[in-house]
């Protein structure tokens, strides 16, 4: 296999004020052409700084400072700006994680992928318009040619990642670099945008480096996987091989921290400490300092990457990886008698549409929430899952109170709260808390975690300055942040540090519900382990209840007592969470599931065509009877003229609402 590109022990320094940060240690590898390489290690691992020093598209400061990087006979490390612009869009195609900041907000899609086009080939502005109209349809957007004169925020997430992916393809790279390509998006669009790629890659013959902190993507997608720590890589071999048998301490432990092989009942495991600051990073082994098998050799001297096939930088080196047997999953403990914190009841909020103008006329409106109705007892933690655009947010700003509903009721500890006013909602605000899921935009950015943490004390007039100052202290331990943390402000903590500060800012007014809105999605495997474990420490110590809102059904499994299933704004199956997960009843349901990436290369392999397929139907229009007839393999006329009522599948109150179950009704 000829190579597409070779790293030769690549170091990256990025200059501080007071001397620099050592981002990529000694990193080398080669990505041949048609291959798949992943790229894999915990937030700060050197993952997208290894990737943006291939663009040469390194933040302010930064700069390669040895090494080569060889895009077939050129040395990218030693071209000027001039030279690099040749070959970002041309040669090298590059894919954000996030495409609501990679694409302009003020461009149409059209003249975004035309502009490539444009910059690189000798083509006429029409010429460049119909290339961008066909790249568009390979990548699978609906209604392409119609879509050129669109903006980047008329579309859905999935349809702006494609988008993306067009305008890295337009000129037929030879190397296409993706860089935590899914991290925002749901499960049924993460499956469709990593098998566009991947076939993308067999149809143009590209080579492709896939960044990911997620094990299961990698199994799925990748023929060989570098495995990165503290900018350097301590183990690569081919993915199955990796896969059956890690030989790095490291890679156990990200395997260990995965829900999906871990009971109910038991704790997730965290990797203990932080991994090394890189500014000054230690002598000896990089990860002996959270290593349970390190040595006084590890401390004092570096390994080396060495060995044949399979190398990797260990002096300890694990042997064969034992194939564990998933057990039965116990739920979390609920008491027998504990009461109803919470019901809801027929919900319903639909949204206006209203006409662009002056007078803006009401052409229609979007159902976001249908007929909704479930409990959750007192202890409880009641798991939400959908894809995006089901209802699930709704529901959760529904339930503390941030938003009305059309219709229906929620009633709250023996009170309906539904349709109180604010005034006479503030004394009841304190009990219920929303946990957000991009917690830097969720705290303010121009105060100080003291003042963050304070700031619900004092509105509710919750004790003395003193007091209030204990209060927050105690709120800091508990969520295992250091005093020191008080007077910082959120820019200048980790994604999981911030994560903390949010659940502190919740647990404020000891509440007794709190709503966790995709608490973790963002999250690399290790530090959710970490976040999941202090949130069910906390739900012990105070008697807390969650509502967890996610759309990662292995995470929901793990942390839920019952899990609600969510449809195009309809609950269409629910009850005790491993009934769901194991026995599902309604299609979408065992779709979901199917759609889940495992960290196992072999049964991944076994999973092809499987999950949710097509697109979400609009909200505006939903389709008549079973909302999900339209992508539904079991649909018949029945599916559309009638709409399916729930019917009981267990006498533990599992419930599923369709014509034609996977399951037999009780």
């Amino acid at each position: 296999m000829s190579s597409v590109v070779t790293l030769d022990d690549l170091h990256t320094d990025i200059a501080l004020r007071k001397g620099a940060v050592h981002p990529v240690g000694g990193v080398s590898l080669t990505v041949g052409k048609g291959e798949s390489l992943g790229i894999v290690g915990e937030s700060g691992c050197g993952k997208t700084m290894t990737a943006l020093s291939i663009m040469r598209l390194l933040p302010p400061g930064g700069r390669v400072t040895r090494g080569s990087i060889r895009l077939g006979d050129t040395d990218l490390a030693t071209l000027d700006e001039a030279g690099m612009r040749k070959i970002r869009g041309n040669r090298i195609g590059m894919i954000f994680q996030d495409p609501m900041t990679s694409l302009n907000p003020c461009m149409t899609i059209g003249d975004q992928v035309s502009e490539t086009v444009l910059l690189h080939r000798e083509v006429t502005r029409a010429q460049a318009r119909e290339r961008a109209a066909e790249v568009l349809d390979l990548v699978g957007l609906p209604r392409a040619e119609e879509r050129l004169d669109s903006y980047p925020h008329l579309l859905s997430g999935g349809m702006r990642q494609r988008v993306v992916i067009a305008m890295a393809l337009a000129c037929e790279p030879e190397l296409l670099i993706a860089d935590e390509p899914t991290t925002a998006l749901d499960a049924t669009i993460q499956k469709q945008i990593l098998e566009l790629i991947d076939e993308l890659r067999g149809r143009l013959g590209m080579a492709v480096i896939l960044v990911t902190h997620d094990l299961g993507v990698i199994a799925g997608y990748t023929d060989r996987v570098a495995v990165m720590y503290a900018g350097k890589i301590v183990e690569t071999s081919s993915t199955r091989d990796l896969f059956a048998n890690p030989r790095h301490p490291y890679t156990e432990a990200l395997f260990r921290a995965l829900p999906e092989n871990v009971d109910s009942d038991r704790r997730l495991y965290a990797i203990p400490g932080l991994p090394p600051d890189l500014s000054n990073p230690p002598q000896g082994c990089r990860f002996a300092a959270r290593c349970a098998y390190a040595t006084e050799e590890c401390r004092a001297q570096e390994p080396v990457l060495t060995g044949d096939g399979h190398p990797f930088a260990c002096f300890h080196p694990l042997g064969s990886k034992e194939q564990a047997t998933p057990n039965p999953h116990t739920p979390p403990a609920v008491a027998a008698d504990a009461s109803a914190l919470l019901e809801v009841r027929n919900l319903v909020r639909t949204f206006p549409v209203t006409s662009n103008g002056v007078l803006q006329r009401k052409i229609g409106a979007v159902s976001a929430v249908a007929d909704v109705s479930f409990t959750v007892h007192t202890g409880e933690t009641f798991g939400l899952v959908g894809e995006s655009g089901c209802g699930k947010s709704t529901i959760g700003r529904l339930l503390v109170a941030a938003d009305t509903p059309t219709s229906g009721s929620i009633t709250f500890d023996g009170v309906e709260i539904s349709g109180k006013s604010n005034r006479e909602l503030r004394k009841y605000r304190r009990d219920f808390q929303l946990m957000f899921q991009d917690p830097y935009a969720s705290l303010d950015p121009r105060m100080r975690v003291r003042s963050i943490l304070r700031e619900p004390l004092a509105i509710q007039h919750r004790g003395s300055a003193v007091e209030q100052e204990k209060a927050i202290a105690k709120l800091l331990d508990e969520v295992g942040l250091s005093s020191a943390a008080l007077d910082k402000y959120p820019h200048e903590f980790s994604g999981g540090q911030r994560q903390r500060i949010g659940l502190a800012r919740a647990l404020a007014l000891r509440p007794k519900l709190i709503v966790a809105d995709e608490p973790v999605s963002a999250l690399d495997v290790s530090v959710q382990a970490q976040i999941l474990n202090l949130m069910r420490e906390l739900q012990r110590e105070h008697q807390l209840t969650y509502v967890f809102i996610s759309h990662d059904l292995s995470v929901v499994r793990y942390v839920s007592t019952t899990i609600g299933v969510m449809y195009l704004g309809k609950l269409v199956e629910i009850g005790p969470a491993e009934q769901v997960y194991t026995s599902p009843a309604h299609p979408y349901t065992r779709g979901l599931i199917d759609t889940i990436p495992l960290a196992d290369p072999e049964r991944e392999q076994r999973k092809d065509n499987a999950g949710v397929r097509g697109e979400l139907p609009s909200a505006m229009n939903p389709p008549s009877g079973c909302r999900f007839r339209t992508r539904c393999p079991l649909a018949t006329e029945r599916c559309a003229a009638e709409e399916p009522l729930m019917r009981q599948f267990s006498d533990q109150g599992h419930q599923a609402a369709c014509h034609y179950p996977l399951q037999q009704s009780r």
